[in-house]
């Protein structure tokens, strides 16, 4: 540990004088992004976030989910002022009690030295916050929002960059949440493949049987009719996703929001909604990997930022994409148009776009046992694993991981 923070260019020091600061102001909120850059300075596969994304996560103005929820955050200094480590708590009253046997907040966005008393001292804070507000266990390291951003402690995989707003964190972490008391809820695994390879014979036929059928239909998206889709993917989203185990349903706001914060970077040519007599039945939601592009920005999009993320993207420099969202409503899964809207991209990227070398699909939760058949079967591997913990306070209380899918 003390080698460890000779690299980082800490002190060692007497850990009761440990300090918990509540972020507040603007040197405070520095210290939280800043902290990172420091800890991650030799990691060559770790890639900033941008720090307006961050950011935004504490903005009532650009988060929703302030709506109907609380956060607050904390930076942990040591006797000489510096900051050592980080961590967040928050409440969203629309999960609080969604499926769960007892009231649940949350905590995330944790960075911190290696060192289990350190560790400690931010979860305790965590708990202490969440007691205050009446709940009996908390989730984490997750998001005070969607899910695709933010969630996870990466477990396994890091020897490959993290994908957009996904975190990338020391392999240490695991052992200081494990230690805590945290176990796992569920794992959510990223599979990948060259997208060269043939799909498997399986798929094959389960897209010859649903192309029998005229009713159901395939396209991408056109950015002209861009309102239309964001309908589409709200629809097709509360109907697959809201019934899960803390997934609130999605206003249009929010779906609007969701998809003005992705058209910068869209390709709509990879972008796939399902239909059945024109009702929009399924999507399948795939980006260029723009963290190739935004690791050239060093986390600001200032002028200078700028113009570097469109000189990358301009010359196309990322030669990978990722699957962000799978959504089929109930009543027409199980009938192969998983496998209809991945060929429709296959064909796209195969053998119109062939910009793209290699896939990710980030977030198939182990709970998801149908979508991890899936992704097998279009011969993909898993290349990451991320886990996302549960801590009872009650701890004579039985622990209860994440109930799969029916």
């Amino acid at each position: 540990m003390c080698q460890l923070m000779l690299l980082l260019g800490l002190q060692t020091h007497n850990f009761i004088s440990m300090k918990i600061i509540e972020v507040k102001d603007k040197q405070h909120i520095r210290e939280f992004i800043h902290l990172p850059i420091r800890l991650y300075k030799n990691e060559k596969h770790w890639i900033r976030p941008l720090d307006h994304e961050l950011e935004a996560v504490f903005d009532p103005k650009k988060n929703k989910a302030h709506r109907h929820g609380e956060i607050t955050r904390w930076i942990m200094q040591n006797e000489t002022g510096q900051t050592i480590g980080r961590v967040a708590a928050f409440v969203n009253k629309k999960t609080v009690k969604k499926d769960n046997d007892q009231p649940t907040g949350s905590m995330g966005f944790f960075e911190c030295i290696d060192d289990q008393e350190a560790a400690n001292k931010l979860f305790d804070t965590c708990k202490a916050w969440l007691e205050e507000r009446g709940m009996e266990a908390m989730d984490g390291p997750i998001n005070f929002g969607d899910r695709d951003r933010w969630w996870g402690c990466l477990v396994d995989g890091f020897d490959r960059d993290p994908n957009f707003c996904m975190p990338y964190n020391f392999p240490y972490y695991q052992q200081l949440y494990e230690n805590y008391g945290f176990k796992t809820y569920f794992e959510q695994f990223t599979y990948g493949r060259l997208t060269i390879e043939p799909l498997s014979e399986i798929l094959a036929g389960k897209v010859e049987r649903i192309s029998r059928n005229p009713a159901y239909t395939f396209r991408h998206i056109e950015m002209k009719k861009l309102d239309q889709y964001t309908l589409d993917f709200q629809t097709i989203y509360n109907k697959g996703w809201a019934h899960h185990s803390g997934v609130p349903k999605m206003p249009l706001a929010q779906a609007k929001n969701a998809i003005k914060s992705l058209k910068p970077i869209m390709d709509p040519e990879i972008l796939w909604f399902g239909y059945h007599n024109d009702d929009p039945v399924a999507f399948f939601l795939i980006l260029p990997e723009v963290n190739q592009i935004f690791k050239h920005v060093n986390g600001k999009m200032n002028l200078i930022g700028k113009l570097k993320f469109l000189y990358h993207k301009w010359r196309k420099t990322n030669r990978k994409m990722y699957g962000l969202l799978f959504g089929i409503v109930p009543e027409h899964q199980g009938k192969g148009l998983e496998a209809a809207l991945i060929e429709a991209c296959r064909k796209q990227v195969q053998e119109v776009n062939h910009r793209y070398e290699y896939f990710e699909m980030n977030w198939i939760g182990s709970f998801n046992k149908r979508m991890i058949h899936l992704v097998e079967q279009v011969g993909a591997d898993i290349v990451k694993t991320h886990k996302t913990y549960r801590y009872l306070f009650d701890r004579s209380k039985p622990f209860k991981p994440a109930p799969d899918i029916k």
